[in-house]
């Protein structure tokens, strides 16, 4: 086990470094840069910048160097905890990052969180209850839940909350705490707006983990070792969740990998709809002013995430199906 756990850390730290190698260069490919979009803001405002003030803007941010020297330079200063300056707003990255990360963080384990305490019990029963009537009614929420894009739903709860209760039910905290520092109160008013944010986005997550729980689960129960357990009379109860439950949860946990990041990548609308100071929406404002400390340093945390997650799902398979364990 201790082998597994120790190949899996490697092959993660090799994959960190390949995600940011890959997002840095990525990031570089459309044409132009920083100061080229920088130049045509102020030009359409009417204000004129001349050739060597975009070149000295252009040296004092290592713009003019070739792109591999830019990324060891990069790379460097992000392995000290520096992820170079913003250009946009003019101060270090992670600073414009910050309260944003844990805010994201907060959302994303919520909204995973909402998706195992839903999904979990709903697909147990709808395996075991086949074609009962409950069964239908989740089924036809699945297929809502995966049909209906958040954002669409982000602005129904909107539209509602205002017309029926008069409230504005954006944001993850009171206009009294937006900017106030972290205390108490803060952290309750946090607590209190986060449900809304956490159903919405993983909402979608929640109804497929649903469906693929139901299946996995019914192939399960087909099975002779199922058939025999129950022919000597154990229990119901017993002989669904002692084996068959946690057969099954050996693809439900796989998916922690994903979920994680994609709470983040996959909620850039639904943020900007409900005004959630996460790091999706400043996500989408450095792309479009390719801003590539910023934007690259985002995608390398999502990346991050992506692998966190991927580690995670195979503890969490290691503890629950006791043939990963192979070694010796």
């Amino acid at each position: 086990m201790v082998t597994y756990i120790a190949r899996r850390l490697l092959l993660s730290l090799f994959t960190v470094w390949a995600i940011s190698l890959l997002s840095f260069v990525i990031i570089l490919l459309p044409p132009g840069d920083y100061v080229d979009a920088y130049i045509a803001q102020l030009t359409a405002s009417g204000s004129l910048v001349s050739q060597e003030e975009a070149q000295n803007l252009r040296a004092q941010y290592g713009l003019d160097q070739p792109v591999y020297v830019q990324y060891v330079r990069w790379a460097g200063l992000a392995l000290t905890g520096n992820f170079g300056m913003a250009m946009e707003y003019n101060r270090p990255v992670s600073e414009v990052i910050g309260d944003r990360l844990s805010l994201t963080m907060v959302v994303s384990i919520a909204a995973l969180f909402v998706t195992w305490v839903v999904a979990l019990p709903i697909g147990v029963y709808s395996a075991v209850r086949q074609y009962s009537l409950f069964d239908y009614v989740f089924t036809f929420i699945g297929f809502i839940g995966v049909a209906v894009p958040g954002f669409l739903l982000a602005l129904l709860v909107l539209y509602f909350g205002f017309v029926l209760f008069d409230a504005n039910i954006g944001g993850l905290f009171s206009v009294e705490y937006a900017d106030a520092p972290w205390s108490v109160g803060r952290a309750q008013d946090l607590l209190a707006h986060l449900p809304i944010p956490a159903l919405i986005i993983g909402l979608a997550t929640t109804a497929q983990a649903m469906r693929v729980m139901r299946a996995n689960l019914l192939d399960e129960l087909r099975k002779p070792y199922v058939v025999t357990a129950r022919a000597k009379g154990l229990p119901w109860s017993r002989v669904v969740l002692k084996y068959p439950v946690r057969v099954a949860l050996n693809p439900f946990a796989s998916t922690v990998g994903y979920s994680l990041p994609y709470v983040v990548s996959g909620s850039i609308i639904v943020s900007l709809v409900l005004s959630l100071p996460t790091v999706g929406p400043l996500l989408l404002k450095s792309l479009i002013a390719q801003d590539m400390f910023l934007a690259g340093t985002i995608v390398l945390l999502i990346g991050l995430m992506t692998v966190v997650g991927t580690f995670l799902s195979d503890l969490l398979l290691l503890w629950i199906d006791p043939r990963i364990r192979f070694e010796g």
